[in-house]
């Protein structure tokens, strides 16, 4: 028999369309502050909730989602990455976990392709300098930066975001690369004109701009470790809209101080939202507050397929965005 008016417990502030639909739906506990629940609050959620709404502010680690009630079915994660969710006790629980894919995948990267380009360009410094009144005019050697046409950018996870990147690199004639666990198809290659890196080592070596696209796994924790960023060369670029924890942030900031990195185009933290202070002092650095799918129409988006994914629960149906604990380890 189909839940009757589950009750929907929403972490974080969402767009006005969303809570309201969700209201028209559940009967809903809405976070109406804006900020983040405490771990107390987050508790309290949990053991009240037959649905909880997170968001990737919430971290619901194993200690966590014990204290969970008896009438938790579902975690319906607001957003794509689920790192911040152990699955395997959710899994253990019985509670099935869902996210939010696909609808994410063209606003991020479009924001990645704006970073490649603002970097090399120098476009943040530029604004900066204009807006402290410090431009005299126009010369022939100021501020001068890079072209990107014949740049190799090399992608590391060529997945759905990755390929919308390559994309848009292709039509700025930048030479597509990648790293994948896995080949991706020959057709995706051949679209894509991408060379594929069987060793992460080597393209890195090899690169003028490099892109991060995985998730954030036990397995990808600094996976660009103090090794691995070492072997790039000193006019290459890093950019990285995927999650923080994937780079070693204090080696890159020692990098970027020393001239040993070109720059970088960060829109994500290894602990934010704390930040580096010494990245905050760098002009070959362009620093975004995790601004990846920050558009009003990915942020409904997301909330449709919330709303999809628990109202299938609600009627006894398989939701169509589960997480399995493989896909998130």
């Amino acid at each position: 028999m189909p839940m009757k008016r589950p009750i929907v417990v929403v972490t974080r502030k969402l767009p006005d369309s969303v809570e309201t639909r969700m209201m028209e739906l559940f009967d809903v506990r809405l976070n109406l502050t804006g900020r983040a629940m405490s771990r107390e609050e987050l508790a309290r959620a949990l053991a009240e909730a037959d649905i909880l709404v997170p968001t990737v502010t919430d971290r619901l680690d194993a200690a966590l989602l014990a204290e969970a009630g008896p009438n938790l079915r579902l975690i319906a994660n607001y957003g794509t990455g689920i790192d911040h969710i152990d699955l395997f006790k959710a899994q253990e629980k019985g509670i099935l976990v869902t996210n939010t894919p696909d609808v994410l995948t063209e606003d991020t990267a479009d924001m990645t392709m704006a970073l490649i380009l603002a970097v090399p360009r120098r476009m943040a410094e530029g604004e900066r300098l204009l807006r402290q009144g410090l431009w005299d005019g126009w010369s022939p050697t100021f501020m001068l930066g890079h072209r990107v046409g014949g740049k190799r950018l090399g992608i590391i996870g060529l997945g759905r975001i990755g390929q919308a990147v390559a994309r848009r690199a292709k039509g700025f004639g930048i030479s597509v690369h990648y790293h994948n666990r896995h080949r991706v198809h020959p057709d995706i290659e051949a679209e894509l004109e991408a060379t594929w890196w069987e060793s992460l080592d080597q393209m890195l070596a090899r690169m003028d701009i490099v892109s991060i696209h995985c998730p954030h796994t036990p397995s990808t924790f600094h996976l660009l470790s103090a090794r691995r960023l070492k072997l790039m060369q000193p006019h290459a670029y890093i950019v990285n809209v995927s999650r923080g924890e994937v780079v070693d942030e204090d080696t890159l900031t020692r990098m970027l101080v020393k001239g040993e990195l070109a720059g970088a185009g960060l829109d994500v933290f290894e602990h934010e939202p704390a930040v580096n202070p010494k990245l905050l002092t760098l002009d070959n650095v362009v620093l975004l507050p995790h601004l990846g799918s920050a558009t009003v129409e990915s942020r409904v988006d997301m909330g449709e397929k919330v709303i999809l994914n628990i109202k299938a629960v609600c009627d006894n149906h398989p939701p169509p965005d589960r997480v399995l604990t493989s896909q998130g380890m």
